[in-house]
């Protein structure tokens, strides 16, 4: 397939990247409308579970911190930073490479995308929610703080717990990146062979 892209089918002279890029988009709207809707929004949905484990990371730090202040403050930023964060990743890195046909390997296609799961729907929600709310405990005085020089282990300790609750998220993220990004791939296969494949046959419902 990638030799499909990389050529002309009728001259056999390479093809620049933004000639590929332009002739896949050229193409898109002859996709299934379940590819093109997937295709399109499958990144908010993963952003979306991203906005949830980062509410959730937020609700076990302020039970080990005892803050019961600044609820609806706090979580806004959690809900949407991890999901714009994770858009943002997830376009970088899977939608807009695949739909240039920059990206011909499945196997990174499945690996970025458990890897923006895991990234953006788990570990950074856990690392914003971390010092928002020490810094809501210290502030509140709702929870004892170490005194100078101990405060990485301080974070390590009170991590400890959030971090075992948090297993599932990591492992459920990861699992929904993947089959997203699997997904995906395949919605590529079928507008590549549309593209540059025999005839550049259309693909119905």
């Amino acid at each position: 397939m990638s030799e499909n892209i990389r050529k002309d089918s009728v001259s056999g002279k390479a093809l620049s990247r933004a000639v590929i890029s332009e002739m896949l988009l050229e193409n898109f709207d002859r996709l299934p409308d379940i590819d093109k809707k997937l295709f399109a929004y499958g990144g908010f949905y993963l952003a979306g579970n991203a906005g949830i484990a980062g509410l959730i990371a937020n609700s076990f730090y302020r039970r080990v911190l005892n803050v019961s202040q600044a609820r609806i403050t706090s979580s806004l930023p959690m809900a949407a930073l991890p999901f714009l964060t994770t858009v943002a990743l997830y376009t970088a890195t899977v939608s807009s490479p695949l739909l240039a046909g920059d990206l011909n390997c499945p196997t990174c296609v499945l690996m970025r995308g458990a890897l923006v799961g895991v990234v953006g729907g788990a570990v950074y929600p856990i690392l914003l929610a971390l010092p928002m709310n020490v810094g809501l405990a210290s502030r509140y005085s709702t929870a004892p703080m170490p005194e100078k020089g101990n405060m990485l282990r301080y974070w390590v300790d009170i991590s400890r717990p959030v971090l075992r609750k948090m297993r599932a998220v990591f492992l459920l993220q990861a699992l929904f990146g993947t089959y997203l990004s699997r997904r995906h791939f395949e919605t590529y296969t079928k507008l590549a062979e549309i593209t540059f494949g025999p005839g550049e046959e259309h693909v119905e419902d």
